[in-house]
């Protein structure tokens, strides 16, 4: 019975995540796609907001490598490109959010900015959820 609750409570919370990445995406496609004409579908709203949740299912609560020895210098590659990739992503999200709620208007450059530093941070999630789960 308690692996079952640990277990169930495990599924809502990268439920949960990956909600808040579906929500991260959508205010970063409602914004680059009100700036972009090309950009401004139901598609790419979506497109969004799949690779938000995806991300941040696979990419937040990665498996972490043992340490075994403090003076060993290597990286794990899973858990940097978690953490880099959460920060850009939530970054162009709480970016996004700004400049809807302040009804700011960016330069276009600002605005191409946060679509790649999104794809990026959510691109390296899913690299980091893949390889952690891989090991």
């Amino acid at each position: 019975m308690r692996i079952r609750v640990r277990k169930a409570a495990h599924v809502l919370e990268r439920s949960g995540l990956a909600l808040a990445g579906a929500a991260c995406g959508l205010f970063v496609g409602a914004y680059v796609g009100s700036a972009i004409s090309a950009l401004t579908t139901q598609g790419f709203l979506l497109a969004m907001m799949i690779a938000g949740a995806v991300g941040y299912y696979l990419g937040i609560d990665t498996p972490q490598l043992p340490f075994h020895d403090e003076n060993d210098t290597r990286i794990d590659a899973a858990e940097f490109l978690s953490a880099v990739g959460t920060f850009c992503a939530t970054l162009t999200a709480f970016v996004s959010v700004g400049v809807i709620v302040l009804r700011e208007n960016p330069h276009m450059t600002w605005t191409w900015l946060v679509l790649l530093g999104w794809i990026a941070g959510v691109a390296m999630q899913i690299i980091a959820g893949a390889k952690a789960r891989m090991r």
